[in-house]
């Protein structure tokens, strides 16, 4: 960490009195003893969730996005803290035009004048890592031309540097702090950050994004303009929408507001269950509502340097828990987070089942519409978090989209049901997980994989049948260590244990190539395994 920066941390520390953000029952003997005399020091006369948020946004604009992340996470900050960090702004001040047409021409590598018809040499937008102007295309097409700032990758490697020593500093001192998996958080982030640095892939996401809604009047993304665009400048299809917090102008042009409510929060399970690809920075300033049919409104969606996904067995947990928690089977929850693992295999149900309904009961007795569908998820978390849930990097970003969504419809139509939408939906993805055409999908895709491999089977067969001669010897001196063995039961726990290990070495064997690549060795260890499994 340099030196200049380690001044500038311990400055801004001592400054918002940031020690008083963790209460002194929290802090271990050696940290009270070392902070003690910063009592002496006078306390700003702020909350302490003001206090956090003037410290980031003096930190400079890393720290500030690295706020608006943490500001997803109620289930982990208390609700005064949260609503604080909601407004930070990651806006600063525009860098000289100059400077930035010579990034455009040294990245399309051509005069500005031969690249556009019109250069706006007054942003429309700037932020922490980039800046966008308006251009025109010498055909006459209106874009947006986004570019990175000078500098911005050495200034972000240096900051998440940083980060990253705070959150080991975390893990290892503060108590709680190894569950909350804080270098986990960062190294998410860094990989959120960081592809903001790449517009080459944040082109690559808006035409998969604009392809998954191809012809669908839910959602429309800019086209990419790929002749104009490098990692360091984009350029895209300008468009003329209504900022979806504009209430005025949608009225104005009588929006059926409680569609685009539910439209929104269709879009947002679209694309988490059916794409498995969703836009994880909707917030207001990245939305638009088309000023076409205002009846059936559709949204524009705009700036998609940030996407997530799940990996389909979180995807299958999410929706069957979400599903179980509305039909109250609290034991179906609590079973589910042991079975996905995020909590411990050895979490006593019944508790854990008590501890959900405790929290849940109350909310599912106000009608549903007043229910906050994100808000439930966070408590459910929150309560996870007694039984020692870790943080889960991968639904952060979703936990994020999920608030962004459920706050925005709820301002476009206060008495949005979400779950009237999101209900018939997952019951639907469930029974679709299962159909036969999905079943098929699956074949088709990985059936010649298993084509190519099938051939090899019986040689793999009679190559493990001879290697199982071979052991012969050691599996009759198992055998016999076994026989010795005076009572029956341990006898039988014994050959268990010899399965095991047996198993062990047939997978670490096969390891990672599965069928096609286990050797006639481990093939043989597997028999001679279930051999021993299945003796009486």
């Amino acid at each position: 960490m340099p030196a200049a920066r380690s001044l500038t941390i311990a400055r801004v520390f001592l400054r918002y009195r940031l020690d008083t953000l963790l209460p002194n029952r929290q802090r271990p003997l050696w940290m009270r003893i070392l902070w003690s005399p910063l009592r002496l020091l006078p306390e700003p006369k702020l909350s302490r969730g003001a206090r956090l948020r003037r410290a980031l946004e003096a930190l400079g604009p890393i720290f500030v996005k690295f706020g608006q992340l943490l500001s997803t996470r109620p289930d982990l900050l208390p609700p005064d803290v949260v609503e604080e960090l909601n407004h930070l702004q990651d806006n600063v001040a525009p860098y000289p035009t100059d400077q930035c047409i010579a990034r455009i021409e040294a990245a399309l590598e051509a005069p500005i004048d031969s690249l556009f018809a019109h250069f706006d040499r007054t942003p429309l937008a700037s932020a922490s890592v980039a800046q966008v102007h308006g251009a025109v295309l010498p055909n006459g097409e209106s874009v947006v031309v986004k570019v990175l700032r000078p500098g911005i990758d050495k200034v972000i490697e240096q900051d998440l540097r940083l980060l990253k020593v705070i959150a080991r500093w975390i893990r290892r001192y503060v108590p709680d702090g190894r569950r909350l998996r804080p270098v986990e958080v960062v190294e998410d982030y860094r990989h959120t950050i960081e592809g903001e640095l790449d517009l080459v892939r944040e082109a690559a996401n808006a035409t998969e994004l604009k392809r998954n809604f191809s012809g669908s009047p839910l959602l429309y993304v800019p086209e990419v303009h790929w002749d104009y665009t490098r990692e360091t400048v984009m350029v895209m299809e300008r468009i003329d929408g209504i900022p979806v917090t504009d209430l005025e102008q949608l009225r104005a042009q009588n929006t059926n507001m409680q569609l685009l409510a539910e439209r929104g929060v269709e879009i947002f399970f679209k694309q988490v269950f059916e794409h498995n690809f969703f836009h994880a920075d909707m917030h207001p300033g990245n939305i638009f509502v088309s000023r076409q049919h205002p009846e059936r409104p559709q949204y524009i969606a705009i700036d998609t340097a940030i996407v997530g996904s799940l990996s389909r067995e979180d995807q299958y947990y999410l929706a069957r828990n979400l599903l179980a928690m509305f039909r109250r089977d609290y034991r179906m929850v609590a079973e589910l987070h042991v079975q996905s693992g995020w909590v411990r295999a050895d979490t006593p149900i019944n508790t854990f089942e008590s501890a959900i309904r405790a929290v849940c009961e109350p909310i599912f007795e106000k009608p549903l519409g007043e229910i906050s569908f994100a808000r439930v998820l966070i408590s459910l978390f929150q309560t996870a978090r007694r039984f020692d849930m870790a943080v889960q990097p991968q639904l952060v970003l979703l936990q994020k989209t999920l608030l962004n969504i459920e706050g925005l419809g709820r301002q476009l139509y206060p008495e949005l049901d979400l779950w009237k939408t999101a209900h018939p939906f997952l019951e639907r993805w469930m029974r679709d997980r299962i159909h036969p055409r999905t079943i098929l999908g699956e074949i088709k895709r990985y059936g010649p994989e298993w084509l190519e491999k099938f051939p090899q089977l019986p040689q793999m067969v009679y190559s493990a049948l001879d290697q199982s001669r071979e052991l012969a010897p050691q599996l009759q001196a198992i055998g016999s260590a076994l026989e010795s063995t005076n009572r029956r039961g341990r006898s039988r726990y014994l050959r268990r244990a010899a399965a095991v290990v047996l198993a062990a070495g047939a997978a670490a064997l096969a390891a990672p190539q599965w069928l096609a690549a286990m050797p006639p060795a481990g093939w043989a260890m597997a028999v001679a395994a279930l051999t021993l499994a299945l003796w009486p």
